[in-house]
């Protein structure tokens, strides 16, 4: 092969650096040179022979493509292309997390600083943990949404009752990887959500002395401490992805071997037809199916992005504190499911069956044996999968503090107006409205509206928490509804909030409410002062100024 030097004695500068590119380029893309990727993509036929096949028999990552696909499959039904962007959301989860793995260290002595350093002094630091935090949402709900289409499709069917095991097996993986990163940034919701989980460990159907090995290699020790963290940290950045990826390759080794299945009622009962595509009825990779490709990870990218500057933020609570817990722990949304299912049934049930659902899931196929798919001759299974979307919805909802959750009605008050954690409607007021005196709920202060409305949100709780032994009493103007038998809401309730300065750019507030019991005036059934404290510099005026703030 001549040398760049004879190309440039033989051709000139000019010409030896078009053939060097040329050269590069096909080299790059495994077969296609300059001149095939521009007639790729103006639409033009290809040259004989083909060159756009060529990166599908000769390049490593295309290798695991089928180079067409049937025409019926290419719009967005029936695939949706989720497929892809369970793919893609897998990528985006690598380069952000490899990106904050930079700055992070898995100790309990520096993992909440070090959140705190991405946020404020690393460049993008922000952006990048929203993208990660948000991305694996979204993956998640991808990756479900695909097994969903794959379901009511009845692409599971034989002969790819293995690839659905594969896809489970990736779902499951998927909802550990999400998981097991939540106790990284080692903050309450992070340290609270999980110490729950694993708590389950110590109810699993199995002898106690199993129960508490798995409980002591899941928290690293007696109790979540270092040895725990670095152990979530090791599968979340290690164990977890490379399953993911191994179980990612043999899922798609599958689809390729089987072909992508045809809309039900584009083929005969029975019959499977995936791998033979007439000619007039293909649509190839390149350039096709590959810009499809691009355009919907451009659509997904710019969600992610917009939706990490401006709509969402990664939550970050206090520092983990194992000697508070907050009043309501909620697992994250795709697993608020099985905390519904404790309320129901005893712990020991629900940690045993909900791997037994799960091998159930897996095997379904191989147990389905109706040769259509077809969804007039699927009524009953559809319908079944509808009933348990809706019943794990209703979970979903039950593992909510809104459901069997009764908790102190003042207390119920209080945190809301002064949370342990994030920002509230009176942490929110700007500090130069913070009037030293006090006040009661509904309270109108002249001349301070941020005040007023946060004392009409103060109103507007206490009314929802109360009821009344005298009926015609009133709670800011706002009439009480009668006590009732069992009443967890507070009879006559008296309540004030209390600013004062507790040193200079601090501001203390103080929630008193009290309640006399009606069957013994003599005693409080409600007693409490609820402190809370708000910094000039805190800038919670400014969080409240998001679009996702409650506030």
């Amino acid at each position: 092969m001549a040398t760049f030097y004879d190309q440039v004695k033989e051709m000139g500068l000019k010409q030896a650096f078009v053939a060097k590119s040329d050269e590069v380029v096909e080299r790059i893309t495994a077969g296609m040179n300059i001149g095939d990727i521009r007639s790729a993509l103006r639409g033009d036929e290809p040259r004989r022979p083909n060159p756009r096949l060529r990166p599908h028999a000769d390049g490593f990552w295309l290798h695991i493509r089928p180079s067409f696909y049937h025409n019926e499959i290419t719009r967005v039904y029936p695939t949706f292309h989720l497929g892809w962007l369970s793919t893609f959301m897998f990528v985006w989860e690598t380069i952000t997390g490899i990106f904050l793995m930079i700055f992070y260290t898995p100790s309990p002595l520096v993992a909440y600083s070090n959140m705190w350093n991405i946020m404020a002094n690393v460049p993008l630091g922000q952006l990048m943990r929203n993208m990660h935090r948000l991305g694996a949402e979204v993956m998640v709900l991808v990756v479900a949404l695909h097994m969903l289409r794959t379901f009511v499709t009845g692409s599971y069917k034989k002969p790819r009752q293995f690839t659905w095991a594969t896809g489970m097996i990736l779902l499951v993986l998927t909802l550990m990887l999400s998981f097991s990163g939540y106790l990284l940034p080692w903050d309450q919701l992070a340290y609270w959500a999980l110490t729950v989980f694993i708590s389950g460990a110590e109810s699993a159907p199995a002898p106690p002395v199993v129960n508490q090995n798995v409980l002591l290699i899941l928290q690293g020790g007696p109790s979540l401490g270092a040895g725990g963290l670095l152990r979530w940290y090791l599968l979340h950045v290690l164990l977890m992805p490379l399953l993911l990826a191994i179980f990612f390759f043999v899922h798609y080794y599958k689809v390729v071997l089987h072909g992508f299945s045809l809309p039900p009622g584009r083929e005969e009962v029975g019959e499977d037809t995936a791998k033979r595509i007439p000619k007039n009825e293909r649509t190839y990779f390149i350039p096709d199916i590959m810009t499809s490709e691009v355009m919907w990870t451009a659509l997904l990218t710019l969600f992610l992005v917009a939706g990490s500057l401006w709509f969402w933020d990664a939550p970050l609570e206090h520092h983990a504190d194992p000697v508070v817990t907050p009043l309501h722990v909620v697992a994250p949304w795709y697993l608020s499911w099985s905390q519904g299912w404790l309320k129901l049934a005893p712990k020991t049930v629900v940690i045993g069956f909900i791997p037994l659902l799960m091998v159930i899931f897996i095997v379904m196929p191989y147990f389905e044996v109706g040769k259509s798919r077809r969804y007039a001759d699927r009524r009953v299974g559809l319908s079944v999968s509808m009933l348990f979307i809706a019943f794990m919805m209703v979970s979903n909802w039950m593992g909510t503090p809104r459901y069997r959750v009764q908790s102190s009605s003042d207390l119920e008050v209080a945190t809301k107006l002064l949370p342990e954690e994030g920002v509230s409607v009176l942490l929110g007021i700007p500090p130069e409205y913070l009037w030293e005196g006090q006040y009661l709920p509904g309270q109108v202060v002249a001349d301070n509206p941020h005040l007023t409305y946060g004392l009409q949100v103060f109103n507007d709780l206490m009314v929802k928490h109360s009821c009344t032994n005298f009926p015609g009493t009133t709670i800011g103007g706002v009439g009480l509804e009668t006590c009732e038998a069992e009443d967890h809401r507070m009879p006559d309730p008296y309540a004030t909030l209390t600013i004062e300065q507790a040193q200079e750019g601090l501001v203390r507030m103080v929630i008193h409410i009290d309640a006399l019991n009606p069957e013994n005036t003599d005693e409080y059934l409600y007693n409490l002062d609820w402190v809370g404290y708000r910094h000039e510099n805190a800038n919670y005026e400014e969080e409240c100024s998001f679009i996702n703030k409650s506030c």
